[in-house]
């Protein structure tokens, strides 16, 4: 199997709004299954800056990134659009200013929702494991 553009590492936000919410996004580059925004790393951006800069590209919302949530490693994933190897990095960002408007181009409808019921839609492939590994880092640091 090739990968036109090699290992790409990329990075996804989880943005937490007020409320508790997360943002969730049908993307048509996978298959309109439910993801996080993100996309790929700029030469010189750190992990935590590729998921701010994505989430406001794509969302329009201005975020606080806190923690790296989740990673791993995706080799051809079967609901994806073409043949891709990624390493990834998803982020738990809080919302701090802007305005919801999707971009049209990478994202269609968004849904707010508590993220033990984002774990009812269809989401993308690695998404079920990284909103699980989110709620068991809210739980560790309301014990803390």
């Amino acid at each position: 199997m090739t990968f036109p553009r090699g290992i790409e590492v990329v990075g996804s936000a989880i943005i937490e709004n007020e409320k508790g919410e997360i943002l969730l996004a049908q993307s048509p580059k996978w298959q309109n299954k439910w993801t996080l925004p993100g996309g790929h790393l700029e030469p010189g951006e750190t992990i935590m800056e590729v998921a701010a800069r994505e989430a406001e590209e794509e969302t329009g919302l201005k975020t606080r990134p806190i923690a790296v949530i989740h990673w791993g490693e995706l080799i051809n994933p079967p609901d994806f659009h073409r043949p891709a190897h990624f390493i990834y990095f998803d982020s738990y960002c809080k919302v701090v200013g802007g305005a919801l408007k999707l971009d049209n181009r990478e994202l269609s409808t968004y849904q707010w929702v508590a993220p033990h019921e984002a774990l009812k839609l269809d989401l993308a492939t690695t998404y079920p494991e990284t909103i699980k590994e989110f709620i068991k880092y809210l739980e560790s640091e309301s014990k803390s």
